[in-house]
């Protein structure tokens, strides 16, 4: 299942995402992991999560940016939960081509049974109306 937190550039997405993430690693059975574009979170996070600095493995596309997510849930097969903050440039797509990149990762949610939870810098209008049940803050 993927989970969508919205909203524009400093409307408090990350405060969100950061809760909702140190609130799941309590009644966790598996691992939790959570990207980011820079370590600058990482005091703020509980430590049994693995934080990921997205910005250190030099990705080039969001072709990369899937493999890279599949590369994650191929060495952690405990893997229950992967957080994504800053959508859009970690995963370098835009409003263009976000939907497709959602429908790869909702089928990558399914097929490996991991929730994927994402802070995306956009409006709900921009979304695909199938991704609207998605959508657990909007701001």
């Amino acid at each position: 299942m993927i989970q969508l937190i919205l909203g524009e550039k400093g409307k408090g997405k990350t405060k969100i995402l950061l809760d909702k993430v140190n609130s799941e690693i309590k009644t966790a059975h598996g691992n939790i992991v959570y990207l980011d574009k820079s370590t600058k979170h990482m005091y703020e996070l509980n430590n049994r999560i693995r934080l990921i600095d997205v910005s250190s493995f030099a990705l080039e596309s969001s072709g990369e940016f899937v493999g890279f997510i599949l590369g994650i849930l191929s060495q952690d097969h405990d893997l229950e939960q992967i957080y994504l903050d800053s959508f859009l440039k970690i995963s370098l797509t835009d409003e263009s081509t976000v939907n497709g990149l959602l429908d790869k990762l909702a089928a990558i949610s399914e097929k490996y049974k991991v929730t994927l939870v994402f802070s995306i810098s956009i409006n709900s209008s921009v979304l695909d109306p199938k991704f609207k049940e998605n959508i657990i803050a909007e701001l």
